[in-house]
């Protein structure tokens, strides 16, 4: 690399969105590695629930994979006895697949549980990314397949998409098929209920969510009809809000954990520390006074979790998927994932800044977000080179 293109490197990562801290890097040092890989994290206790009628036992609180890319993470993890792992085809570019796949073919195959999602658009294209999906892992099954971010009834109901999911069962690819719903999610969780088909649902769950009652009462539902229910995007945002500190993990994750019905929840973990965090959880599940308390206030605040109402989408004239591109926003500004961030934009087609006609934007958030600035804001990521990005 020439010095010219090394400073733009460095300018890169520097500015645009690094500016704000949207461009971060979650690697540690070899020490810092070591510093964290001791007894500490073998010694932690583990608390574990049933998930629904799979037979399954899982930690309460087990691996997000998406953002992790260092294999001794899920050795310690392993270690640590935390061996459910969430992973999907898209993360990473199919990376993320591949990493846990040369890490677990070290390990007994029933010495830990293993989750993939597959987003659906129709049976040969589903299939053929499951079978990806199982080459990268370089397993024969995963133990849960969901069909990744169903957001309606219909989506749910689809009998092509359920005879798919239960074709890979029969077929044993998947152990236990289920769905992920970021958005609409008691409508969804309703909806598999009523299906018949689905035996695990992969939820978001937190304390920001302005619609988490109706939530708290499907995911209820769900359980008491035998669904396993996991919890994600439980971090709500991971800050709360574009320049503010990071989310109080213990408070956020203990809330949703409270919930019984709660059986496990999937944080993203991408370093030690955060891993520690993770295991500490299950060491004290009761909310603290200074945890309730921070709670309460930062409920209040606007933060930058979404809750993908769409009720701000009738009023925009170009019809733009705004709780998907704010979504993006949520993982460059609150996880400092801009990768994904820019791979959420492409996969809606927004390709540059949608908003420069509008004087005047008619969009309206329910939790007050300036919606033009922060489409105008996410959407320069899509003329950054992925090679600046983390």
């Amino acid at each position: 690399m020439s010095k010219n293109d090394l400073n733009r490197r460095i300018f890169l990562r520097t500015s645009l969105l690094g500016a704000t801290g949207a461009v971060v890097t979650n690697k540690m040092s070899g020490a810092e590695s070591v510093k964290y890989m001791d007894s500490r994290l073998l010694k932690r206790k583990v608390v574990r629930r049933k998930l629904g009628r799979t037979g399954l036992k899982l930690p309460v609180v087990c691996f997000g994979v998406m953002r992790a890319d260092n294999p001794n993470l899920i050795k310690a993890a392993m270690s640590a006895g935390v061996e459910h792992f969430d992973t999907a085809y898209v993360y990473q570019n199919g990376n993320n697949e591949k990493m846990l796949g040369e890490v677990l073919k070290e390990y007994s195959r029933d010495s830990f549980t293993i989750a993939t999602k597959v987003k659906w658009s129709d049976k040969k294209d589903f299939n053929e990314k499951l079978n990806t999906s199982l080459e990268r892992l370089k397993m024969d099954y995963v133990d849960i397949l969901y069909s990744h971010s169903l957001s309606s009834r219909d989506d749910v109901l689809s009998e092509e998409m359920q005879n798919a999911l239960l074709d890979a069962k029969k077929q044993g690819k998947a152990r236990h098929i289920g769905l992920s719903t970021h958005r609409n999610e008691p409508e969804v969780i309703r909806a598999a209920i009523e299906s018949g088909v689905y035996e695990v649902i992969l939820t978001a769950y937190n304390f920001k969510q302005d619609h988490k009652e109706d939530i708290t009462k499907a995911i209820e539902e769900a359980s008491k009809a035998g669904i396993g229910i996991v919890a994600m995007k439980t971090m709500a945002g991971g800050k709360l809000g574009k320049d503010a500190g990071k989310m109080h993990f213990s408070a956020a994750m203990k809330w949703a954990l409270k919930n019984p019905h709660v059986h496990t929840s999937i944080p993203g973990i991408t370093n030690f520390k955060e891993l520690e965090e993770n295991l500490a959880i299950m060491e004290n599940m009761e909310l603290t006074n200074e945890e309730q308390e921070f709670l309460s206030s930062a409920s209040l605040l606007e933060g930058l979790y979404c809750n993908g109402c769409g009720q701000c989408t009738s009023a925009c004239p170009n019809n733009l998927p705004i709780p998907d591109i704010m979504r993006a926003y949520m993982y460059a500004y609150g996880y400092g994932e801009t990768i994904k961030a820019k791979q959420e934009l492409k996969l809606f087609g927004i390709k540059e800044n949608p908003c420069t006609d509008c004087l005047i934007c008619t969009a309206k958030c329910v939790k007050g977000f300036n919606i033009k600035e922060k489409i105008a804001d996410i959407t320069r990521i899509t003329n950054i080179p992925d090679d600046f990005l983390v």
